[in-house]
């Protein structure tokens, strides 16, 4: 592995994964690998959720559908980490006390072991729904 240096910019997922690399180094071997594994996992989620904007995204976005849903129309949303759970969650519940959703999904609905195990990237996803009034 490379020196790291002050200043240097990191401009490649390689060289990302070095630094995280040399972060973790006090880490156990026995856990380092795993360790490695979700600080890159995480630090590509954040990069991606900033670039992208996402948390705006998705707040305007139920900010807005409201206005778009029918009476009695339904909306169900997928999340995939809590960030977004916790502003779907928010914003119906937000809704709903104004009157606005007429019923909301009491509990988070998650995926069944045999959809996890048919496709393992549902493991993290959180399902909500809300009715409007």
């Amino acid at each position: 592995m490379t020196e790291i240096k002050k200043g240097r910019p990191v401009e490649t997922t390689g060289r990302l994964r070095e630094v995280i690399e040399k972060a973790l180094e006090k880490v156990p071997e026995s856990e380092r690998r795993e360790a490695v594994k979700k600080s890159c996992q995480r630090t590509f989620q954040a990069l991606r959720i900033d670039i992208n904007n996402e948390f705006e995204v998705l707040y305007q976005f139920l900010e807005k559908l409201p206005r778009v849903l029918a009476p009695g129309g339904r909306a169900a949303i997928l999340t995939f980490h809590s960030g977004e759970d916790r502003l779907v969650k928010k914003s119906f519940k937000d809704f709903y006390k104004e009157g606005i959703y007429r019923e909301i999904s009491k509990e988070v609905i998650r995926p069944s072991a045999k959809e996890c195990a048919a496709n393992s990237r549902a493991k993290s996803t959180k399902m909500r729904w809300a009715i409007k009034a």
